[in-house]
């Protein structure tokens, strides 16, 4: 018997999404929702509003990364 497929990820789904509601922005990241939302208070990972809702586009999230990568290399 087959072992079952994992469920896609936000990022992997058969369409790549390209803009992640804040939520799936923090799983993809690793992080708590409490947390995306405090990020994106401070300006540190930008987001974009179609219609009320506030969505994270994939360059965003990949943005919000190579910061993070940036402040450890400078803290080391």
């Amino acid at each position: 018997m087959a072992s079952p497929e994992p469920a896609p990820s936000p990022l992997t789904s058969p369409l790549m999404r390209r803009l992640h509601p804040v939520e799936d922005a923090a799983y993809v990241l690793g992080f708590e929702r409490t947390t995306a939302w405090q990020e994106i208070r401070l300006g540190r990972l930008r987001t974009v509003r179609v219609g009320r809702r506030r969505l994270v586009p994939t360059e965003y999230i990949e943005e919000y990364v190579e910061l993070l990568k940036r402040e450890a290399r400078s803290a080391a």
